[in-house]
C-alpha cells in the first residue's frame, strides 16, 4: 500500500487541523493473500480519541481496550532471547514483571478451571434422585463454589488486563543481521552517487526559496504556528510532481492506490506499534537535530509503501521495497546512502530498518529521506489480521489443527517503506541542482508532471 498524504507532528497537538482536505492515497500489496480480517493501517492526518474506550495503553484504570495476540509461551521459553532484544533496543519493557503476571495467571487460570470442574460436579450429582438432606447440601456447595468461582474469574480478568499492558511494550524480535547499539553503530548498506562539486558559493534552500520565490514561512506562522509554510508558485507543482511521479513509478511494482480517511482512531496508531503524545495528532517526526526551513515541519506530505505478505517472503519483500526506493531516488540523479539502522534506532514495531539519507549541500550534511521497515507479525497480531493459507501450503512449525482442510489461519507480515517524503526532496532537489545565475534545474523525470518546465528562475522585481 503506498500512501500520499500530510502528516501532522505530536509537537503540533495545539494545533486545530486545517479545514482543507489533505490528500492521503494509499497503495497496497496483498501478494497471494486471502486475508480473514483488517484494520486500517493508512496513515492519516489526525488521531480521533476512540470513544469506544480507547488504546491497549490509555484505557480507563490501567484497562486495556484491545488485545494482542502475544505468544507468552514463546517469551517464557526464549526468556534470554527476549531480554537480550529488550537491551540491545534500550526498550522500557519490563521483562520480569510480564514473566511474574503470566505465571500468577497460569495459576490463578487453573484454580479457575479446577472450581469449574468442581461446579460441574456437582451440578451433575444433583440430576438424579437425593435425599432432601443431601440436595441441599449440594445447593450450598454449589452456590459457595459459584460465588468463589465469581471472585476468582474477576481477579483472573484483572491479573489478565495487567499482563497485556506489560506485554504490549515489549518491543519486536529482530533480524539478526541488524547490528547492535545506537545510531553511530549503524552500516553502510550501499552508497550511490557522489557529492557534487560547486564553483561558486552554494546556497540552502532557504535562500533559493526566497529568490525563486517559493516559500512563505512567516504567513504560515501567523495562521497555524511556528514550522509551518506555504508552498508558492513552482513549489506546489513540484511537490504535485514528486506525488505523482512516485505514484506513476511504484504502481508499476504491483501496488494498488487508495484514498483514506486523514483521522485514525487512536486505538489503531497504538495496534501499529505507535504511542500519540497527544489527542488529534499523527506521530510523523524525523531523528533529526535540525529546525532550518523544510527540514523538520509539523506537516507534510508523503508518498508510502504498504505490503502485507505471508512470513516466509517478508525477507525478500523488505529488499524489494528498499530496492524501490534506491532506483527512485537514483533517477533523480541524487547521492545518497542506504543504512541498515542499529538496534538502538529501530521503533518498537521494526524487525529491521533501512534508511537512506540524501546528501544536501546547503546543510553540508546527509539527511534522511525514507525509511523501509519490516514488521514482521508485531502489527498484525495487534489488528488482527490473518490469512488462511491453502491447502498445498506446509503448515508452520508448532502450528495447532484448525478447522477446515486448509489449516490453520496465519499472521501476516506487514512492511512499510517511504517513496517520496515531499518537503526532504525539494530540499535535496533545490540544493543539489541549483546553478550559479540562481536558477534550478528539474530532474528530468519530474518534468512530466510540470508540465515540461525544466529550471525554476528567480522572480523578476
Amino acid at each position: 500500500m503506498l500512501t500520499c498524504g500530510r502528516f501532522l507532528s505530536s509537537s503540533a497537538a495545539a494545533s486545530t487541523p486545517s479545514p482543507f482536505r489533505n490528500l492521503t492515497l494509499s497503495l497496497l500489496r496483498r501478494p497471494h493473500l486471502r486475508l480473514l480480517s483488517s484494520a486500517a493501517t493508512a496513515t492519516a492526518t489526525a488521531v480521533e480519541p476512540d470513544t469506544k474506550g480507547g488504546a491497549g495503553g490509555a484505557g480507563g484504570a490501567g484497562k486495556p481496550q484491545w488485545k494482542a495476540a502475544i505468544d507468552f509461551k514463546w517469551i517464557r521459553e526464549n526468556t534470554d532471547v527476549v531480554a537480550a532484544n529488550i537491551r540491545d533496543r534500550n526498550s522500557a519493557a519490563n521483562l520480569d514483571l510480564v514473566l511474574q503476571l503470566y505465571d500468577e495467571y497460569l495459576a490463578l487460570q487453573k484454580e479457575v478451571e479446577r472450581l469449574r470442574a468442581e461446579r460441574n460436579a456437582v451440578a451433575n450429582k444433583m440430576k438424579g434422585k437425593l435425599e432432601p438432606s443431601v440436595r441441599q447440601a449440594l445447593v450450598e456447595e454449589g452456590k459457595n463454589l459459584k460465588e468463589g468461582l465469581i471472585t476468582l474469574e474477576e481477579d483472573l480478568v484483572q491479573l489478565t488486563d495487567k499482563l497485556q499492558l506489560e506485554a504490549q511494550s515489549i518491543p519486536n524480535t529482530t533480524h539478526p543481521d541488524v547490528p547492535v547499539g545506537g545510531e553511530e553503530s549503524s552500516i553502510v548498506r550501499k552508497e550511490v552517487g557522489s557529492q557534487r562539486s560547486f564553483n561558486f558559493t552554494i546556497r540552502d534552500h532557504l535562500q533559493l526559496g526566497k529568490e525563486l520565490d517559493l516559500f512563505d514561512f512567516d504567513a504560515a506562522a501567523e495562521v497555524s504556528g511556528s514550522k509551518f509554510y506555504y508552498l508558492k508558485n513552482e513549489a506546489v507543482l513540484l511537490e504535485m510532481a514528486l506525488v505523482n511521479w512516485a505514484i506513476t513509478e511504484v504502481s508499476k511494482k504491483g501496488f494498488t492506490p487508495l484514498i483514506t480517511p486523514e483521522i485514525v482512531r487512536s486505538s489503531v496508531v497504538e495496534k501499529c506499534g505507535f504511542q500519540p503524545r497527544a489527542q488529534n495528532t499523527q506521530l510523523c517526526f524525523g531523528h533529526c537535530i535540525l529546525n532550518r526551513g523544510l527540514y523538520r515541519v509539523h506537516q507534510f506530505s508523503k508518498v508510502e509503501m504498504f505490503v502485507f505478505c505471508r512470513p516466509e517472503e517478508s525477507d525478500k519483500c523488505h529488499e524489494e521495497l528498499i530496492t524501490i526506493e534506491e532506483e527512485l531516488y537514483a533517477s533523480l540523479g541524487l547521492h545518497f546512502k542506504t543504512l541498515d539502522m542499529a538496534t538502538g534506532d529501530l521503533g518498537a514495531p521494526a524487525y529491521r530498518k533501512f534508511d537512506i539519507e540524501a546528501w544536501m549541500p546547503g546543510l553540508d550534511r546527509y539527511g534522511e529521506i525514507s525509511s523501509a521497515s519490516n514488521c514482521t507479525d508485531y502489527q498484525s497480531r495487534r489488528l488482527g489480521i490473518r490469512f488462511r493459507p491453502s491447502p498445498a501450503d506446509p503448515p508452520p512449525a508448532n502450528a495447532k489443527k484448525g478447522k477446515g482442510s486448509s489449516g490453520p489461519t496465519q499472521f501476516v507480515h506487514t512492511l512499510n517503506a517511504t517513496a517520496v517524503a515531499v518537503p526532504r526532496l525539494i530540499i535535496c532537489i533545490l540544493e543539489n541542482f541549483q546553478q550559479e545565475d540562481g536558477t534550478v534545474v528539474i530532474p528530468e523525470p519530474l518534468r512530466p508532471f510540470m508540465g515540461g518546465l525544466e529550471v525554476l528562475s528567480p522572480k523578476t522585481k
